[in-house]
């Protein structure tokens, strides 16, 4: 037997005053945390809500989330997470696709009324049948009388909830993927995936007790999920919770809270290296506080990592994984010489191979498509056995979709996604390849180089560039030299100038967004 929420229990049983949750000005123990969990618990299971269901949330980085994701679990269901920035229809596919039985949905705020797309999502799916507005504030209302508040839901439940036992290879959560090829599927990740996973992360980690987590990653994200919620209530840590992340607020929480471990992606180190007003923050303080700093959810430019190390004085260590990979896949270990520009060696118990484009395993150095097996590897695509025998073979190797290399040690070096290669008149172009190096121009602070429709090569490469504070860069200046410093096949032969990119809400660029959007006026 084995459920997920004993990762919070744990702690609550053995550390129960210990600061699980910090919003604002708001604290939960570990003790309030888990009685919150098996209240919500008890309130599903009076509703026949067990086994076999699955609850949709859709919530930010406040406590709602942790309370309403263990209470699923404690009452045997599995957990949906869902973006809280989906529109209504995306909500219609979700709910319909994961066949979910309820739903918790954020209320939302004036730039963000992800409580009304729920709303609307959930009145056009008849199979769901509950709807739970999370209010910001517990006291709050609800807009719609058939919407009862999490408040109004779990009001008069017993705080005292046997969890109900599920075996480890049981699905516990559902994370949908990006969707960046057709509709999004649902990575079913079982119980032990997660348990053993949130486990490797803390012994990669070097965790010998408590931390204090910065959470600036989205909750409802695999990284985040597993990095900050569940490797940190494993190891018995605070996380102080930032709703949404702005480089201005995150200094002045690492700064105030003392904060030991921060987990970013790239954009947010980038923001971070970049913004004016780091140095009215006590950055010694900061940096003799931060015990690691971690990157992933895509490839860290070794350009940024050393601007940000030589800023901040505190050194990043790079991993990478998916959501179908629970997420941790491969980690530059703390006991070893990191390697820059390595996402590191495979985690306990997980494999990695290269495969090339024949199907054989490639050789030390040589490209080919990273393939996964391990505890970590995902149950499969929820309803889409299709989709999952062509993701996982016979002998249990998952294909990630990204291309990459294993040096001699077996350090592995990500080099793009399938998706994103351009292929210039038969020339295999890397398009992280030549944003690494336009990086280090210096007039470029942050660049996105993509494959546009070109009649004669079949396709262009194009480079997005955002420029340095006060460099004002022309477009031919920047084709120049990337023709002195680039193969003449891969070099792009258009730059298009921006002041911002769109990104995810986990900080990744949205480059079919960048691709569609106008160019900044």
């Amino acid at each position: 037997m084995l459920n997920l929420a004993v990762v919070l229990e744990t702690a609550a049983r053995e550390t129960p005053e210990q600061s699980a949750l910090v919003a604002g000005e708001r604290r939960l123990s570990y003790r309030e945390v888990n009685a919150a969990a098996s209240q919500l618990a008890s309130a599903l299971a009076a509703r026949g809500v067990g086994p076999g269901d699955r609850i949709a949330l859709g919530c930010p980085n406040i406590p709602a989330f942790a309370v309403v994701y263990f209470g699923i679990l404690k009452a045997g269901a599995t957990v949906v997470p869902l973006n809280i920035l989906l529109t209504a229809k995306e909500i219609i596919h979700q709910l319909e696709d994961s066949a979910a039985t309820a739903y918790f949905c954020f209320e939302g705020t004036d730039v963000l009324p992800c409580g009304e797309a729920g709303w609307a999502g959930f009145a056009a799916v008849p199979g769901c049948a509950t709807f739970v507005l999370v209010t910001a504030d517990p006291a709050g209302v609800s807009p719609w009388p058939d919407a009862p508040t999490l408040a109004e839901f779990t009001r008069g439940a017993p705080a005292d909830f046997d969890t109900v036992p599920t075996e480890p290879n049981d699905v516990a959560v559902v994370l949908y993927t990006s969707g960046t090829t057709g509709r999004p599927k649902g990575a079913q990740l079982s119980h032990s995936n997660l348990v053993q996973n949130a486990l490797v992360c803390n012994q990669v980690f070097r965790t010998l007790g408590p931390d204090i987590h910065l959470v600036c990653l989205p909750l409802f994200h695999a990284y985040a999920q597993t990095i900050h919620l569940l490797a940190g209530f494993a190891s018995g840590s605070t996380l102080v919770l930032l709703a949404r992340f702005e480089p201005e607020n995150a200094l002045a929480c690492l700064e105030r809270e003392d904060v030991t471990f921060f987990a970013g992606v790239p954009t947010m180190y980038w923001s971070l290296f970049t913004c004016s007003s780091a140095e009215h923050f006590d950055l010694a303080r900061i940096a003799g506080n931060l015990r690691i700093c971690v990157s992933g959810g895509s490839a860290l430019p070794v350009e940024l990592l050393r601007d940000f190390e030589e800023r901040f004085g505190v050194p990043i260590v790079e991993g990478y994984g998916l959501s179908e990979t629970s997420p941790m896949a491969t980690f530059n270990r703390l006991d070893r010489p990191r390697r820059p520009g390595s996402v590191g060696l495979p985690a306990w118990g997980v494999e990695v191979r290269i495969v090339g484009d024949d199907g054989r395993e490639a050789a030390a150095g040589e490209p080919g498509e990273v393939c996964v097996r391990g505890h970590n590897v995902m149950v499969g695509y929820l309803g889409q056995p299709a989709a999952t025998a062509a993701a996982i073979d016979a002998q249990g190797w998952f294909r990630t979709g990204d291309i990459g290399r294993l040096d001699e040690d077996g350090f592995l070096y990500l080099i793009d996604r399938l998706k994103d290669l351009v292929i210039r008149g038969g020339y295999n172009v890397y398009p992280r390849e030549v944003e690494e190096i336009l990086l280090t121009h210096p007039d470029v602070s942050l660049v996105a180089v993509v494959g546009v429709a070109d009649e004669r090569h079949g396709q262009e490469v194009k480079a997005f560039v955002i420029p340095r504070e006060g460099a004002a860069p022309t477009e031919e200046e920047i084709v120049a030299w990337c023709r002195e410093n680039m193969a003449g096949y891969k070099y792009p032969r258009i730059v298009e100038f921006r002041a911002s990119f769109p990104m995810t809400p986990a900080g990744k660029i949205l480059k079919r967004e960048l691709v569609r959007a106008e160019p900044d006026s």
